[in-house]
């Protein structure tokens, strides 16, 4: 039995302020957002307005003219392409009679959706009452049917209570617990570092095919679906790349456009995965016209995360869907597809490039019976070429070691040594 749509009508103001191209890709994006939290988007309405209206979003004729297609088209749900104030979304939704809710409460909604783990879970409901909090007082035809549609779905499915005491004490509790749960991650991520786990973290625009390349670079099994926010809770596995070099590669949230601030805020323990990376995949959708400004706002969302210093390579993804003269805005960058196996081969290539440029070239002796410094060398540096001395009696290895990494003095302190002897 398949669960029936809600019939959805999107309204938009455009300010005098706004970019045109950015207008109308969030706006593509929220019909998008609609579609993926199941509903049936009929269409929409926009206004050109120097700003937005205080009172009622848009101004009072093209209310109307909303209020004509919300009954003309049998609408069930309006959807605001901005964050509506408390105000605004009870003098919208009384005005024209049915549900109605902004960007925010949508995106939370889907969030709400995919979130699988508990941690994930928690994060969502923090966001959800938050957002919820000071909307509750007064609250018109927008809040009467919580528990059923689009924008009312959370993740333990019970209703909010309009008790604002009883909703300050959970988002207390929420992050109670969630300190607890960013410590243990915190501890993780603290004992990958203390592995001397080199680690890359792959992210960029949600659908932009993160997940696949994760999967086929680790011959795993995350959720791949042409669908934003596929992904939620993050994952990481072993690669190789083709020197030997072991690395901890993540799979992480999609970001978005505008995304809710309350949103960042609760995810900001998952997104630390991002900052505490020492390598970035920015992956990006080449096939979508509007992957410029996708590759703007991922780039700001990371200099948010103080994470815009960090080395980074730009894989313009889906190559096969694309049938045009392709131009890079961003360098470094590999022009790809998830699918073709040799571009896979090219994108571990190109990583090992770009490091071998960020790191340290060295040269050392080791002795024959030091078998397990030469072990480590193989899987945390990038070993260029190595051989036995059968004269000498010793191992010959070069390559390119990271700044930091606990051999990279060993490793120096030996190549000074050996150029002093000679």
């Amino acid at each position: 039995m398949t669960e029936e749509r809600e019939s959805v009508l999107v309204i938009a103001v455009k300010t005098k302020k706004q970019d045109e191209d950015h207008f109308d890709s969030s706006l593509e994006e929220l019909i998008s957002l609609g579609k993926t939290a199941g509903g049936s988007v009929v269409g929409f309405v926009t206004q050109n307005r120097d700003r937005i209206h205080p009172a009622t979003y848009m101004g009072e004729g093209k209310i109307d003219e909303v209020k004509t297609a919300v009954e003309d088209n049998d609408i069930d749900l309006v959807i605001a392409n901005d964050e509506l104030s408390p105000s605004q979304l009870r003098n919208v939704s009384t005005h024209l009679g049915v549900r109605v809710i902004d960007r925010s409460q949508l995106i939370l909604d889907i969030f709400a959706r995919r979130a699988k783990t508990k941690e994930g879970k928690l994060q969502v409901e923090l966001a959800q009452l938050e957002y919820m909090l000071p909307r509750l007082m007064g609250h018109g035809v927008e809040m009467s049917r919580l528990g059923a549609g689009i924008g009312t779905r959370g993740p333990g499915e019970t209703k909010l209570e309009t008790d604002r005491r009883h909703i300050r004490n959970r988002i207390v509790e929420i992050k109670r617990r969630l300190k607890q749960v960013e410590k243990q991650r915190e501890q993780y991520r603290k004992r990958r570092k203390s592995n001397e786990s080199f680690q890359i973290a792959i992210t960029g625009y949600t659908n932009a095919g993160k997940s696949t390349i994760f999967n086929r670079l680790t011959d795993s099994k995350s959720l791949e679906e042409d669908k934003l926010f596929a992904t939620l809770d993050p994952l990481t596995r072993k690669v190789q790349l083709p020197s030997g070099l072991q690395a901890l590669i993540t799979d992480t949230v999609g970001f978005l456009q505008d995304l809710p601030t309350s949103l960042i805020a609760a995810f900001r323990s998952t997104l630390q995965e991002v900052a505490e990376a020492d390598f970035l995949l920015h992956v990006v959708d080449a096939s979508d016209k509007d992957q410029i400004q996708q590759q703007k706002t991922v780039l700001k969302l990371l200099e948010e995360l103080d994470a815009d210093k960090i080395p980074l390579l730009t894989v313009y993804n889906k190559s096969d869907l694309t049938d045009i003269d392709f131009i890079p805005l961003n360098h470094p960058y590999i022009y790809m597809s998830a699918y073709d196996q040799n571009d896979l081969i090219r994108l571990l290539d190109k990583m090992e490039e770009l490091l071998k440029e960020e790191w340290n070239k060295y040269f050392i002796e080791l002795d024959a019976n030091n078998s397990n410094m030469l072990s480590r060398l193989q899987h945390d540096t990038i070993v260029t070429a190595s051989g036995f001395n059968e004269d000498k009696e010793k191992y010959i290895v070069q390559g390119y070691i990271r700044d930091r990494h606990p051999l990279h003095y060993l490793v120096l302190g030996k190549e000074n040594s050996n150029n002093e002897s000679e």
